[in-house]
């Protein structure tokens, strides 16, 4: 377990509270270094959010925190400004094929925007190495990076534990651990390597632990991980965002393409970003768009980082208006003027919807999401709507038609692999992903690709095994189990 260091600058809880009761209305009054409010003013940065008001002090005496809060919210900020206020104020030379702070993120794409993020704030900090280790780009150049050692080292799991490998980089003088996006760890299968990471850590480290939710599998970890945490919850877990106007199409799925384009002709849009259940759905929504005359690109698993990074650039200098995605890129585009979020397809676990439109309504803007819904995904929308406790209105444009019936015992069926395209047994899919549920109303998985991503339809067999998540990236895990999460309270009181 970490433990905070008394001599270092850790405080009591007595300590902590003198600095929650100032009015924390400004970034100077937390009392970071000149060199880090000088880049705040030039990032035209104000007012401290929710969660940087309560998470800034805090970091600043030592202590471990534990941060729950929604994409969006200024989490980045929250944990880069302290920890590199303490970078300033402690300076020392990092050791060879060392990194004094050590933050894990779970996409590439969110990991560059961290990056970026401590190179913004900190670029009056001089010397300041930050590295950046993702899959989907060659090593080398990231070993040789590595090599005389860094302040800073922003990573995805699978690959940083591809550099420990090759003795590119040690762990046991990390000063300060950030996991960010927690629980989506947990849905990529990272967790184990996450618990590898820090067992290669010296346990005296201040940890810093960020998760939008609060799943059984992430409480333990996080008690794991951390000493005597404060607890800082600025939103109730998985809310959606109050400006985000919401709303439900309901379809079906053979109508989906054309009720996009005509989504998109009738809608005002600046920037869209359609979601998607699968990589191979992905690239099939695009092509259908540029035909009907839309300027659109796919990001998701199967692209070369080159290619996400060019797309990703696109999307956020407004050369390309509508950018179609898995859930790769839920909590890794953060991109102002994104004015709506279309649901393409209904993601099959409640979170992930959440996360998606949070895409939306960012920085102070409003937002729309709308969110088609055929037959198959009507318990998806039940899921959803239970969990952010609303119920989104919704406009009907279903013809009548239903897929055809399937055997009234089909809840009783058999173990046996359904061998045909849209089986009715369990969910069976083809070899390419392109079936989200087959033969009952949860979608259960059966495709080899991950068309459907590890939940277990309700009406299939508990013994299935759970099915590899589509979404992974080169050199990351993308396997997992059944995930299960609790039950969500109302609004936490931090302590």
């Amino acid at each position: 377990m970490s433990k905070n260091r008394d001599t270092a600058g850790s405080l009591s809880d007595s300590a902590v509270l003198p600095y929650r009761k100032l009015p924390l209305t400004s970034f100077n009054d937390f009392g970071l270094a000149e060199p880090i409010l000088r880049a705040l003013v030039e990032e035209n940065y104000v007012t401290p959010t929710p969660i940087q008001a309560q998470t800034v002090p805090i970091v600043l005496t030592g202590r471990d925190v534990i941060g729950i809060a929604q994409t969006g919210t200024g989490k980045t900020a929250a944990f880069a400004l302290p920890i590199l206020n303490h970078l300033y104020t402690k300076r020392m030379r990092p050791e060879r094929k060392s990194c004094r702070v050590l933050v894990l993120s779970p996409t590439r794409e969110l990991s560059g925007q961290i990056a970026d993020s401590f190179r913004a704030y900190g670029r009056h900090m001089k010397p300041l190495a930050i590295e950046l280790a993702i899959g989907g780009v060659p090593i080398n150049r990231q070993i040789r990076g590595l090599a005389h050692g860094v302040e800073v080292l922003v990573a995805t799991p699978g690959r940083l534990l591809d550099l420990v490998h090759q003795r590119a980089i040690t762990l046991n003088q990390v000063e300060i651990l950030v996991l960010d996006e927690a629980d989506r760890m947990l849905d990529m299968g990272f967790i184990n390597d996450i618990r590898k990471v820090v067992a290669m850590l010296r346990k005296e480290r201040q940890t810093l632990f960020f998760s939008a939710t609060m799943p059984g599998e992430i409480t333990k970890l996080a008690d794991s991980m951390l000493t005597n945490p404060e607890r800082v919850a600025v939103t109730p877990q998985a809310s959606t965002v109050d400006r985000i106007a919401q709303r439900v199409i309901l379809t079906e799925k053979s109508a989906k393409n054309d009720l996009l384009v005509e989504t998109l002709k009738t809608e005002t849009t600046d920037r869209v970003l359609v979601f998607t259940r699968t990589k191979h759905c992905a690239d099939k929504v695009v092509r259908h768009l540029q035909k009907s005359g839309f300027g659109a690109e796919a990001i998701h698993g199967n692209k070369s980082q080159n290619q996400r990074e060019r797309v990703l650039a696109d999307f956020r200098n407004g050369k390309l208006r509508i950018l179609v995605a898995t859930d790769i890129a839920a909590r890794g585009i953060d991109v102002d003027g994104v004015s709506h979020v279309v649901n393409y397809d209904l993601p099959n676990i409640p979170e992930s919807y959440v996360h998606r439109i949070g895409r939306t309504a960012r920085a102070g803007a409003d937002g729309i999401a709308i969110s088609f819904c055929d037959h198959e995904e009507a318990a998806f929308l039940r899921d959803i709507q239970r969990m952010i406790r609303i119920t989104i209105p919704s406009i009907d444009k279903r013809t009548g038609l239903r897929p055809a019936q399937r055997p009234a015992d089909h809840h009783q069926a058999s173990n046996r692999p359904n061998r045909g395209r849209f089986g009715g047994n369990g969910g069976g899919g083809n070899g390419n992903g392109q079936n989200h549920g087959g033969g009952n109303r949860n979608g259960g998985g059966g495709n080899r690709n991950g068309g459907n991503q590890g939940r277990p339809s309700r009406g299939s067999q508990g013994n299935n095994p759970a099915i590899p998540r589509a979404e992974a990236s080169p050199g990351e895990p993308n396997s997992i189990g059944t995930v299960s999460f609790l039950q969500r309270g109302g609004n936490r009181t931090p302590r």
